[in-house]
């Protein structure tokens, strides 16, 4: 018959350190430390002497075993708090650091992140992964993202938190594989997983439940109130109605698309009980703060509250189209004219929609260079001519163009991405066996006959000339939406420049039709990720990149110049542009250039769109400080139709009816509603503010380093120092843990790391070795010493919450009381303070005595005042325990 008390603490060989709640004979239900209770045999149980019998007993312990027992107690409260001993190689920012606080005290996680671009999502993402992964809270992993991005969050997550994901691939997920129960981290593309081909639906429903959903660029779950939900809401509706997700973060720079029912939706799939579609969103302002998360970046700052980001200077330059270039242009003008007439008097509506999309695309192929265009029309004309070819192939490609058609009609915004860029690119070939109008071969003909007499480019010319009179010694960031604008100009680079001096990204990392100074024509290909490393060492002075770099790549290393070689007929893709050079890092303000021919219809609807927003700017002066951040608040709320409509249409407006068209046409762009729902998003979100600085710990990856130099230390490994670092043989208990090695080479405790293999070096909360070291530690049975040096008694406390169904990120928090003071101790205080007390040689004090009333009463007024201290320190426990963890008494 077992004997436990209640209070008395326990260890058990797989749960650890507890206490005894009830002893029911057969078996003692016990709460570990860890969070939770188990009913235990009594005879796995071994008691263990607490502080109140040491302190009845005289018991002293071993003063090092002491200082590391608590200190990798506050290590493990800090980081489970603000995930500031992460291990990553990125500095981190406070808006970051704020983001994992506020996501990791709320578990399970219902979050939208909303922060504006270049604010570092995949870094807060880390941040928040690294403390539910060391505690095993997040075991399955989910990320959703455009198809994009997807290497992006692969490589950004292993390269800077040694996380590392298994890419969603349909040829590995088959019946006979069970992809989804072997891969617990994975990142897959959401327009490949919405679609259920050959019941890839039915396996993922099958598998165990992820613990964590992540999707980005979340305004893709679409719903509709009149077209009904796209099917990557789908997708993510029915993993949570059939309970397979636990958590759920979102992360969007455009969380409300202009229509309040869709943004609605979006919300309910977080928190379906907070809000209703039922309800006006006016209504439910008031629960936007427990979900929506939104920075930007006029507010962010460092660690000592300089703002990060200096305002974006943009500036226009103009050119003028030579008489071959504007002869050129006369003639496209009338032969799009004359094909959207033919459409519209001589085709059905399926073939109708087909054509007009051909005549847009070359338009906007047009708008970026002759040398795109022609390809195109060079492109349609060689398929017009192979009148022999069989109808299997005119079959298919007219399926190609219903497929691009269709596109439009998903609610996903293209965009962002390479893919309707390429689909431009080849759509008037594709649509060969759809006529544009009568007589079409001989229309283009003339058409290419008259391309052929531009021998030199007045845009590309004007490039030159920025390069020469304001950019000299810079380099400089180019954008292009299609890859012939791209070889066009990264040939006049080369043969001006030299051909080492531009690098390319695009979709494809392989770039044709390039032009070397010899007049040979050649191909090349090279990563993506390659370039930017080149472009961002300075190895290359400039990058032309079409739209594949509009997201995901940070260019900001060693540029601060941007030119737009076109503008996309969606202003959205500006601002993501502009974003690549704008972000954390970037030195100077940044520098952006646009070409113009005023002369064109495209000039004078572009500077009516930048009135117009402008007007819409001072209008929400009052809300907002930051243009940047509102530009894209505004134009996320805008459909991408709208845009396309101004420019497609403009050119057969009369020049004296333009004003009068565009104002009907733009009357709903940055309207009433549009201001009203920027307002109520911008005024009740949560958002990081630079006086909360004095909240967030001063303490980074350096702080940890004493704390494991003594644990080599005390299980007898010497350390080996080098330039590179710190290298030691593993101790034995710690290989426990099968991902630890044996033996570590050059480790360093500094995230200003940049070698190849930085992320396997940089030791941090997380590094497999380092939580083996902080589980080793806080496993010590010491608990009361004397200890040299130290010049006022610290008590030590554990808080947690009693509420075992109140699931939060945060195990316990650490607390200290200094007793001469009258002093609570703050977790990163305590680091401070015993990081000191381990530097010393000798930590041993060799007076025994204490008294043990005045201790007694010391450790019950400390309880009392830190109970007072939890009740105002917005310690997130329902109803928190609170048990002395350690004594450390002075000899001074």
């Amino acid at each position: 018959m077992s004997k436990f008390a209640s209070g008395q603490t326990v260890y058990h060989p797989d749960f650890g350190r507890g206490y005894v709640e009830v002893d029911k004979s057969e078996t003692v239900l016990v709460r570990f430390e860890h969070g939770y209770y188990e009913e235990c045999l009594p005879e796995s149980l071994t008691v263990k002497t607490g502080i109140a019998e040491r302190i009845e007993n005289r018991i002293l312990d071993n003063s090092r075993e002491t200082l590391l027992k608590v200190i990798a107690n506050a290590i493990t409260s800090v980081n489970d708090t603000w995930g500031v001993f992460s291990k990553s190689r990125i500095t981190l920012l406070p808006h970051q650091l704020w983001v994992c606080h506020r996501v990791l005290r709320n578990w399970p996680a219902r979050c939208l992140v909303a922060d504006d671009v270049g604010l570092g999502k995949t870094i807060e993402a880390g941040l928040m992964l690294w403390p539910l992964i060391s505690k095993g809270r997040v075991k399955r992993l989910l990320i959703l993202c455009p198809a994009a991005l997807v290497e992006q969050w692969q490589y950004r997550l292993k390269d800077m938190f040694d996380i590392r994901l298994a890419r969603y691939l349909p040829e590995a997920d088959t019946p006979r594989v069970n992809f989804w129960n072997t891969q617990n981290q994975v990142v897959a593309s959401l327009q490949t997983l919405r679609d259920d081909h050959k019941k890839r639906h039915e396996r993922l429903f099958a598998a165990e439940p992820w613990d964590l959903l992540i999707v980005d660029e979340a305004h893709h779950l679409n719903f509709d109130e009149n077209t009904g939900t796209t099917l990557g809401y789908r997708l993510v509706e029915k993993l949570i109605r059939k309970n397979l997700v636990q958590s759920r973060i979102f992360f969007t720079g455009t969380p409300h698309r202009g229509k309040d029912y869709a943004f609605l939706a979006l919300l309910r799939l977080l928190e379906p009980e907070l809000f209703s579609l039922k309800i006006p969103l006016v209504e439910q302002l008031g629960n936007l703060r427990k979900v929506v998360i939104r920075n930007n970046k006029q507010n962010v700052t460092d660690m000592t509250g300089k703002k990060l980001f200096q305002p974006v200077k943009v500036y226009s330059e103009t050119f003028t189209y030579s008489p071959e270039e504007a002869y050129f242009y006369s003639l496209l003008t009338d032969f799009i004219a004359t094909g959207k007439t033919y459409a519209i008097t001589s085709l059905s509506d399926r073939n109708r929609r087909a054509v007009m999309l051909v005549l847009i695309s070359m338009q906007k192929l047009a708008s970026s260079s002759i040398a795109a265009i022609k390809k195109a029309l060079l492109g349609r004309l060689k398929r017009l001519r192979q009148s022999g070819e069989k109808l299997r192939e005119a079959k298919k490609q007219l399926e190609a163009i219903k497929d691009v058609t269709s596109r439009f009609d998903t609610g996903d915004d293209l965009s962002l991405t390479d893919e309707l860029q390429k689909q431009e690119e080849l759509i008037s070939e594709l649509s060969a066996s759809l006529p544009l109008m009568e007589d079409e071969i001989t229309q283009l003909e003339i058409l290419v006959k008259a391309a052929e007499t531009v021998t030199r480019e007045t845009k590309i010319g004007k490039i030159l000339e920025i390069l020469n009179e304001k950019y000299q010694h810079r380099s400089v960031l180019f954008f292009t939406e299609y890859k012939a604008t791209q070889a066009l100009l990264l040939s006049e680079l080369m043969r001006k420049y030299g051909e080492k001096s531009v690098t390319f990204i695009n979709g494809d990392n392989r770039l044709e039709g390039i032009v070397d100074a010899h007049g040979n024509r050649k191909t090349i290909a090279k990563p993506r990720e390659q370039a930017a490393a080149d472009f961002n060492a300075g190895k290359v002075r400039f990058l032309i990149s079409t739209e594949a770099a509009g997201e995901g790549i940070d260019l900001q290393e060693s540029c601060h110049s941007l030119i737009h070689v076109d503008l996309p007929w969606n202003p959205m893709r500006l601002h993501q542009r502009v974003g690549r050079l704008n972000r954390y890092g970037q030195k100077y303000p940044v520098e952006v250039a646009t070409l113009r021919n005023p002369e064109t219809v495209e000039a004078r609807i572009w500077n009516k769109l930048n009135e117009k927003i402008n007007r819409i700017m001072i209008a929400l002066g009052s809300a907002m400080d930051d243009p940047e951040d509102l530009l894209q608040l505004v134009l996320g709320m805008t459909s991408s139709s709208l845009f396309t409509e101004l420019f497609a249409d403009a050119p057969s407006v009369a020049e004296e009816r333009l004003d009068e068209w565009f104002d009907a046409k733009t009357k709903t762009f940055g309207g009433r509603d549009a201001l009203q729902a920027v307002k109520n998003l911008v005024g009740n979100c949560s958002s990081f503010d630079y006086q909360d600085l004095d909240d967030i710990p001063r303490k980074d990856l350096p702080d940890l380093q004493i704390f494991f130099e003594n644990m080599l230390s005390y299980n007898k490994r010497k350390i080996f120092r080098s330039g590179n670092g710190m290298s030691f043989k593993t101790p034995d208990v710690w290989l426990n843990d099968a991902g630890v090695k044996r033996r570590y080479e050059g480790v360093v405790f500094s995230r200003g790391e940049k070698s190849y293999d930085a992320s396997l070096r940089v030791m941090g909360v997380g590094h497999r070795a380092f939580d083996q070291a902080l589980a080793q530690a806080e496993m010590f049975d010491s608990q009361l010493s004397k200890i040299n040096g130290l010049k006022n008694d610290l008590l030590i406390f554990s808080v947690f919450d009693r509420v075992t169904t109140h699931d939060i990120g945060v195990e316990k928090v650490i607390l200290g009381y200094e007793a001469a003071k009258d002093r609570v101790v703050l977790d990163w205080e305590l680091i401070d303070i015993l990081n000191d007390l381990l530097n010393r040689k000798n930590v041993l004090s060799a007076n025994e005595s204490f008294d043990q009333e005045q201790l007694r009463a010391s450790l019950q007024s400390a309880e009392k005042v830190i109970r007072e201290k939890i009740n105002t320190n917005n310690i997130p426990f329902k109803v928190p325990e609170i048990r002395p963890l350690a004594i450390l008494l002075a000899t001074d």
